[in-house]
């Protein structure tokens, strides 16, 4: 029988701290992070897709540190009839604007008093045991977030909070597993520190150090450096879900990875069969690059309304919708694609 977990969480210390203490107890688990309003439902959406795919023959949705309004509650218990395998609810949440839902939904639940961290870790550890580090890590992620700063832990979790919440290297939208390793690997760390004396300082002391240390996989660089070719590194993984052909040529295309000079240049010269870079960001705005196959001026002017050299341009995209999944950000990209070759 396959059996797995489908895990919902938020985006702030207190959401990954609950899928990392999943991880512990869990070996068949996926995990998919969102902040509030329309990416709730795009996620949702995502999670029962994944679920038709995989074929389980019983799954959980999982969602933690994310309150849901009635008609989300409504529409995600609705739409779980349309699965064809069986599939269980169950959220764990501590925000009090969700008490509506949890007198309703036998499947919401809802304490005030601790963290979604601090909820995930004793539910689990009940059923399955306790793991007394991972507890103190969730020790350390309650006094932070529900704020008990006479908590001999609350100067920990206030280092811990701004590493997650300061650890931007990662595109979650384009890559979000290795985001998710990311994130997983600074608590890892994190929870080395929770006995140590003055462990705030230490950690806070450390934190470079531990970011370069998942980022680096050969040759000792300065971060910057290390995150940008982790960054290629994850495109040429990725290269065949995100290439774009337009006339003929070959192109690849992202969605806000930033660093588009660096991060094109490196990936184009790597990988040689490629002819443009094109990069989107939510602002509608379009970045082109290319290392001399062709002429990505021209691009952006028939497709971005924009322009600029040879090898470097720019444009923007009106009618461009923003989205927190990639596949919609491409689908936009390659529709427009195809008017455009239809029309000429």
């Amino acid at each position: 029988m396959q059996y797995a977990i489908f895990h919902l969480s938020h985006t702030d210390l207190d959401g990954y701290g609950c899928q990392f203490i999943t991880k512990q107890y869990f070996r068949q688990i996926k995990f998919y992070n969102s902040n509030y309003g329309k990416e709730i439902d795009e996620r949702y959406t995502q999670i029962l897709s994944d679920i038709e795919c995989t074929g389980a023959d019983k799954s959980v949705i999982l969602i933690t540190d994310l309150n849901l309004t009635l008609d989300q509650a409504r529409n995600f218990e609705e739409r779980l009839k349309g699965v064809k395998s069986p599939v269980k609810l169950l959220l764990l949440d501590h925000h009090q604007s969700g008490n509506e839902c949890a007198n309703r939904y036998p499947w919401y639940f809802l304490d005030t008093s601790r963290s979604a961290a601090k909820i995930t870790y004793d539910f689990f550890s009940k059923i399955y045991g306790e793991k007394k580090q991972l507890g103190r890590l969730a020790d350390v992620i309650n006094a932070v977030d529900i704020w008990l700063d006479d908590s001999a832990d609350f100067e920990l979790g206030k280092v811990c909070l701004n590493l997650i919440a300061s650890s931007k290297e990662l595109n979650r939208i384009m890559f979000d597993e290795a985001n998710t390793q990311f994130m997983f690997a600074l608590l890892q760390n994190s929870m080395a520190y929770t006995d140590k004396p003055d462990a705030h300082i230490l950690l806070e002391d450390n934190i470079h150090a531990i970011k370069k240390s998942f980022f680096n996989s050969g040759k000792n660089d300065t971060l910057s450096n290390l995150v940008s070719k982790y960054n290629v590194e994850q495109l040429i993984k990725l290269k065949d879900k995100m290439t774009i052909v337009y006339k003929g040529h070959k192109g690849i295309l992202t969605f806000n990875i930033g660093g588009v000079s660096i991060v094109g240049n490196d990936f184009l010269v790597q990988n040689p069969d490629y002819d443009f870079f094109m990069d989107v960001t939510s602002r509608k705005t379009v970045s082109f690059r290319a290392n001399g196959k062709v002429d990505v001026s021209k691009i952006a002017s028939e497709l971005a309304n924009g322009g600029g050299h040879p090898n470097a341009s720019g444009g923007a995209i009106a009618g461009f919708r923003d989205s927190f999944l990639y596949e919609n950000v491409k689908n936009q990209i390659v529709d427009l694609i195809k008017s455009k070759e239809e029309s000429v």
